[in-house]
Order: structure tokens, then sequence, then C-alpha cells
């Protein structure tokens, strides 16, 4: 059997182009509740391109005119207010290219043929990951397709914001003169909401052994379950709804919690329809749109219900959003919702429309996209994603059961799907 291999540059800053200011710039309250620092890991698959590092490398230096922000560092003077210092030092870029062909690693299909750490850009040892803001790795494999390794902070990009980002460099390489879309920063714009907002106990939590499955989920199965809940309703409903409502009902019958005990389903919900007027202008703003929304009911009570019903209360949960996102901009100390971390609880994220999947650098939008921060063992957790091309439907990435409940989980989910 052949090692597959890939072979690193050094890590190099790549700048902007041209002069771009140096100032400090705060971030907006949402970005620092949202995000902490944490570092979105991905990487997504394009299956051809010609000489696709120097075109990237090249795309980024002009996109990073207009988003000079993201060429700068995290800085935190006063504890608990991080924001970015515009330094203009630019971005980790590093260029690799792999011994092998995309086919020969199933596309990077998982289980992974290629490690994490090879598929991820590193930045040099004296360098301070937390104060970073975006590292790239292009890696070239021989067939001529590329895969891009991706690390970016949390604090500066949404999933929404980060692919207005990509989007605007792809274009840059397709040779715009700029980008259709016009960043907007305008991160003090959003009222921050009182200290005690961010005070509490610190949290405590258990470390978990998850297991991961990836489960693909075909868009007929879903658009059945959405006829039936027409039927049975006479309201639509979303492919989001449908998805974590199945989620929601297999890993509580997996996990088998006692009937009176809590079992809880997390998500972020996106916000930016909630500002208008309150930034100058929502279009091309680039930060946090997000709050969390939470839902807790017995496990008896999830177990006993229809998938209808609970898709119900997933859309009942979302329905609250407007009123509890306002109520805590303004200063609502009870609408923010804090979720235990113990086996009760998952979270999900939707990445299946948030714009990665049309990116475009010139040779048509990826084959692929998919997150590499499934290391978390802290709270269960599960990613919807858009599957590899041609498929159609949606793509779970789930960590979420113990390996004792996983043959139940999967099993149940199957049923479903």
């Amino acid at each position: 059997m052949s090692l597959h291999m890939i072979t690193k540059s050094p890590a190099v800053r790549v700048p902007p182009n041209s002069t771009t200011p140096i100032v400090a710039l705060p971030l907006s309250s949402i970005d620092r509740c949202t995000a902490g620092r944490m570092s979105i890991d991905s990487v997504t698959v394009f299956t051809h391109g010609v000489k696709a590092a120097k075109r990237i490398r090249d795309a980024l230096a002009k996109a990073l005119v207009l988003y000079y922000p993201v060429a700068g560092k995290i800085t935190e003077i006063n504890l608990g207010e991080p924001e970015v210092n515009c330094t203009g030092e630019g971005i980790w870029f590093v260029e690799a290219k792999a011994n092998c062909r995309l086919e020969e690693v199933n596309y990077l299909e998982r289980p992974l043929m290629i490690s994490k750490e090879q598929l991820l850009p590193q930045p040099p040892l004296e360098a301070n990951l937390q104060d970073e803001i975006l590292l790239v790795q292009v890696t070239e494999f021989i067939c001529g397709g590329f895969t891009i390794g991706i690390c970016s902070s949390h604090l500066v990009f949404d999933g929404q914001g980060f692919a207005q980002f990509l989007k605007a460099v792809g274009e840059m390489a397709s040779g715009l003169p700029e980008p259709t879309v016009k960043p907007v920063w305008s991160r003090e714009n959003i009222p921050a909401p009182p200290k005690a907002l961010h005070a509490g106990p610190p949290l405590s939590f258990t470390v978990f052994n998850f297991t991961t499955s990836v489960v693909d989920i075909s868009l007929d199965s879903i658009s059945l379950i959405k006829d039936m809940y027409m039927a049975e309703t006479g309201q639509r409903s979303s492919t989001f709804d449908v998805v974590t409502a199945m989620i929601f009902k297999c890993r509580a019958r997996a996990i088998d919690l006692a009937p009176e005990a809590d079992i809880r389903m997390g998500f972020a919900a996106s916000t930016r329809h909630l500002l208008h007027g309150v930034l100058p202008s929502v279009e091309g703003y680039y930060g946090n749109c997000l709050y969390p929304i939470g839902i807790a009911k017995s496990s008896e009570e999830i177990n006993e219900a229809s998938l209808v019903t609970v898709m119900s209360i997933i859309k009942g949960a979302k329905e609250t959003l407007s009123t509890k996102f306002k109520d805590w901009m303004y200063g609502c100390t009870e609408s923010y919702y804090n979720m235990p971390l113990d086996y009760g609880t998952m979270v999900v994220s939707d990445w299946s429309k948030v714009g990665l999947n049309e990116v475009d650098f010139g040779w048509d939008q990826p084959r692929y996209v998919f997150p590499l921060n499934d290391d978390l063992d802290i709270i269960a957790s599960g990613i919807y994603l858009k599957p590899p091309v041609p498929k159609t439907g949606i793509r779970l990435i789930l960590r979420c059961v113990k390996e004792e409940h996983s043959a139940v989980f999967c099993e149940e989910l199957s049923k479903m799907a």
C-alpha cells in the first residue's frame, strides 16, 4: 500500500498588496459572546485547477486590501474585550504538494486517508495561533485537483461572513477588479449588553468518548417528511426542522436517559435579518450574526412524541428568536440561554446554506466542503453539510453518542433516513 504524503513549504505571510489602515477595531458584543478564541478548521476539495496555490495566494493579497482587518491580529488589552489590531502583516499561507491523486484518497471522504495535520496549515513555532485571524494551505495533487485547508477565527467571522470573504477571494482569482459585495465592519454599531450578562459560575464539563458517524439523508426522505408535516399541520417546514427532529428523537432513544431527565438540543440561529437599522448595511457585514437557541424537554416527552411533534417544537423555538435576541441585545439578563455541558445536551450547526459550496476560484465550485473540528469531546455535536457532488440531500457529521450507544443511534437514524 502506498504512503500518501504531503510536502509543505514553510509558512509565509501574505499581506495586502497595497497600503491599508493601521488601526485598532472593536469586535461586536455578538462576536465576543458567540465565539471565544475558537478556530474553525475546514477543508474544501476542488477536482481541478492550474497553479492553484499561486492564483489563490495572489487573490488573497488583493482581497485583503478591502478586508484589511483579516490581515491583522487579535489583541486583548482589557481582559475579556478582544479587538482586532489592523497591522497589515497579512495571513499565514502554506503551499503544499501531495504525492497522489485525489481519487487515490477517495476525494478525502471519511475515514481520512491523509491526516488532519497534513491538510491544515501550521504557523511557525513563534506564532501564537490564538492571535491569528486566518491561515490558509493550498495543497496541489498530481491529478490537477487541489484542496484548501483553512483555520479561521470565529471571533471575526461567522459561517456566512467567512463564505463572503472566500467568494471575494474567488472573484479576485477569476479576474474581477474588486468584490461584488463590499465588506462592512461596523461592529461598534451592535449594542453591548451589560457585562453582567457575561458573568456566572465557571462551566463544569465531562470529557466523553464520542464516536464519529457520517450519515447521508436523501432529498427524497426529507421531502417525504416535509409532505407528512404539511398534511398533519397545514404548515411548511424546513430541511433543518426535519433533520434536527430526526437527530433529537434518535439520540433520545439511543442514550436512554431516565424518563424525567432533560434532553436538550441547541443551535445558533442567524440574526442578520434582525440587524437592519442597527447596521448601516447588513449586506457585506461579515461578523457574527448568531444567537443561541436551546430546547429542553424530558427524555420521556421526546421519546413518546411523533416526529411531526418534535418538528413543531423546533419550529416553535426558532419563532422565539426575534424577541429573545432583541431582549438580549438591549440588556435583558434572562434571555441568553446557557445549557449544561452534560450528556443530555447536543448542539448542531448547519453549514449547508452558508455559501461555502459556492466559492469558485475560476475552475468551478468545489466537490465537497467539510469541517475538521471533530476532536472536541465535551459536548455532543452534529454538523450539516452538502454531500459531495453529485449527491444531493444532507450529509451529517455526528459526534453525539458514546460507543455503547452508537449502534442503536445509527440504526434509529437509518430507519428515518
